[in-house]
């Protein structure tokens, strides 16, 4: 009996159309194809890459020098078929569109959702190492977020009064270097529902408005801000677009910031250059 040496893998890119005739098809990957394999042996083994079952696809074999080729009969070996190094094999799927699933869609896909009360009896999760480090909610001495809010209502009016901050005068944020100071008016001082504090609904928690944080709002001499004096759609006082911003009063410095004159925009501009 003569020896019979087993073929040599040939090396073939697989490759899938992309939706769109004039697109260039997609390049999957690169695999080792046995000669002997028949059609359907290599139909078996590109299901796992493109996701299409051997009985829906259809090959195009696309070889160097020759014209491509429709691969058909399952039981042919595809070695017959003039397989070569370089060869690309185009996985075609013969299922209507709408029967082919969307990968990509992941609107319909079923989301799992870990209980509550699963989750809280882990053992090796962040809330149980939380639980032993005491951080968070789980530190005794952690205040509660309507007595935290009131603390810093408390200290705001004491850097207000402080750092003499009131309605008129004028202004600059902080931190402020040149050529980039931002100055204006202080238009409004006081609690803004609007503006959420952590762990607290300000808009529908029943607290008195002393226990709100304390904000001034500044009209700014140029468009730097970030509103026209309204925040959460509602107003708390009027200035051009882009002119009003809210800030805390630790980053207010009240003093004679007098309205940057043409010169002075010139001599800044020069600076910032």
């Amino acid at each position: 009996m003569a020896f019979q040496p087993t073929p040599m893998d040939i090396s073939v890119a697989i490759t899938t159309p992309n939706a769109g005739s004039s697109l260039e098809p997609r390049l999957l990957t690169e695999r080792r194809i046995t000669p002997t394999w028949t059609v359907m042996q290599l139909k078996g083994k590109l299901e796992t890459m493109t996701g299409i079952s051997p009985s829906c696809q259809r090959l195009l074999l696309k070889t160097p020098g020759h014209p491509d080729q429709w691969v058909e009969g399952d039981d042919s070996i595809i070695g017959d078929w003039g397989l070569m190094k370089g060869s690309e094999i185009e996985v075609h799927d013969t299922r209507p569109q709408s029967a082919r699933p969307n990968f990509t869609d992941l609107s319909s896909v079923e989301k799992y959702v870990l209980p509550t009360s699963t989750y809280e009896s882990l053992p090796n999760s962040v809330l149980a190492w939380k639980k032993n480090q005491k951080l968070g909610r789980f530190d005794p001495n952690t205040l509660a977020p309507e007595e935290s809010m009131r603390q810093q209502s408390e200290k705001d009016a004491v850097e207000i009064q402080e750092r003499g901050i009131a309605v008129s005068k004028r202004a600059i944020i902080l931190p402020s270097s040149p050529p980039h100071i931002r100055r204006g008016t202080v238009r409004f001082i006081g609690p803004v529902p609007t503006i959420p504090y952590p762990g607290v609904d300000t808009k529908l928690v029943d607290l008195d408005r002393g226990a709100l944080p304390r904000w001034v709002g500044i009209e700014f001499d140029e468009p730097l801000g970030k509103n026209n004096g309204s925040v959460g759609g509602k107003s708390y006082f009027s200035c051009p677009n882009n002119t009003g911003v809210f800030v805390k009063p630790e980053k207010v410095e009240i003093g004679d910031f007098p309205p940057l004159e043409l010169d002075d925009l010139d001599d800044e501009m020069m600076e910032e250059i």
